[in-house]
């Protein structure tokens, strides 16, 4: 991992690829989490980080691993082959 990186405090996230595989609307994970469906929106563009608290909660949510949902690096783009 890198120290002193340009975009340090940026949290990447893939909440936006679950949800449409899931079929789950923004207003729905909001509600399911107890926050207000903007917050979901700010989340998806990295515009706020989320707590520890929420971040395990929406993995939960998914049935999967924090680290699935959330990484400090980009998430590589499906069918990249770089």
């Amino acid at each position: 991992m890198s120290v002193g990186r340009k975009d340090e405090g940026t949290v990447h996230n893939r909440i936006p690829m679950l949800r449409a595989e899931r079929g789950v609307s923004r207003r729905d994970l909001a509600t399911a989490l107890g926050v207000h469906y903007q917050t979901i929106g700010y989340l998806e563009r990295g515009e706020y980080s989320p707590s520890l608290h929420l971040a395990l909660r929406i993995a939960a949510y998914f049935e999967v691993p924090v680290e699935v949902i959330f990484s400090l690096e980009p998430f590589p783009r499906i069918g990249s082959t770089s």
